[in-house]
C-alpha cells in the first residue's frame, strides 16, 4: 500500500539560533533565526556550502544538539522543553539516522546492528529478530544477516544502516550525505531505495546532500547560507 503525503506539519524549526564562541573575540552564528516547516511524507533535500548550517540543523532535528534559542517541534511536541532524560526515548521513537560513514559496529553482525536501537524500546529478543529480518529483506540484505560490516561493500553497509534507521518505524528519517562515500551507481541505488521506502511507508526524509541526483527526487530543496534560509525550490 502506497501512503500519500499529507499537509500535516511533522517537523518545524521556529526562529532557530545556534551560536558558538570559540574565543571571546570570535562568535559563530551556525544558525541565525531560521524557521522551516516540513510536511509529513515529504522528501526534503538540504543544500548549501560548507559552514552554511546544514549539519547543525540536522543535529537540532535529531535532538543531538540543543539550540541557543528557538524551537524544534516534532509532531506538535516542543522537543527542547522536554526533560533532557527524555531525549533518548523521543529520539528512538521519532527519528531514524543514516550517516555518510554508516556508523555500524564492526564487532556486531548485520542482524545485531539493526536490532541495536530496539534495546531502548523493551522489545523482546524474538520480536526484535523477526522485525529486523523483515526490514533487512526490504533493503535486500536478509541473506547477509550473519555477516559483519567488514565483509560488506560500502553500498551494502549503507543498506544495513538504512534498515537500522527504520527498525523503530520512526516518523522522520534524517540522512547526512547518505551517498557521499558511494560510487555513482551504488549511490543511485540508495537514492531509489529511499524513494521507494518513502512511497511505501509515508515516512518523512530530510537529507543533507551535495548530490544533485538527490535533489532531483526531492519534493523540496532547501538552500542554506550563513545559517539562514536562502531559498526553497
Amino acid at each position: 500500500m502506497v501512503k500519500k503525503k499529507t499537509d500535516n506539519i511533522i517537523l518545524q524549526a521556529k526562529n532557530l539560533k545556534k551560536t558558538y564562541k570559540p574565543s571571546k573575540e570570535n562568535i559563530v552564528h551556525a544558525l541565525n533565526n531560521l524557521s522551516l516547516d516540513i510536511k509529513e511524507g515529504e522528501i526534503v533535500a538540504i543544500m548549501g556550502p560548507s559552514g552554511s548550517g546544514k549539519s547543525t540543523l540536522l543535529n537540532m532535528f535529531g535532538i543531538l544538539d540543543k539550540p541557543t534559542s528557538g524551537k524544534v517541534v516534532i509532531d506538535k511536541k516542543d522537543i527542547y522543553k522536554e526533560r533532557k532524560s527524555e531525549y533518548p526515548q523521543i529520539r528512538s521513537e521519532m527519528v531514524g539516522f543514516i550517516f555518510q560513514q554508516y556508523n555500524l559496529i564492526p564487532t556486531l553482525t548485520v542482524l545485531e546492528n539493526v536490532t541495536l536501537p530496539l534495546r531502548y524500546s523493551r522489545v523482546k529478543k524474538g520480536s526484535a529478530k523477526r522485525r529486523a529480518l523483515k526490514i533487512l529483506e526490504e533493503v535486500g540484505m536478509k541473506e547477509r544477516a550473519k555477516s559483519r560490516p567488514t565483509q560488506l561493500s560500502g553500498g551494502q553497509q549503507q543498506r544495513v544502516a538504512i534498515a537500522r534507521a527504520l527498525i523503530n518505524n520512526p516518523a522522520i528519517i534524517l540522512a547526512d550525505e547518505p551517498t557521499g562515500n558511494l560510487d555513482t551507481k551504488t549511490g543511485d541505488e540508495i537514492i531509489e531505495m529511499m524513494v521507494r521506502l518513502n512511497k511505501k511507508t509515508g515516512q518523512t526524509f530530510v537529507i543533507v546532500t551535495h548530490n544533485p541526483d538527490v535533489t532531483r527526487i526531492a519534493d523540496r530543496v532547501i538552500h542554506l547560507r550563513d545559517g539562514k534560509l536562502e531559498k526553497i525550490r
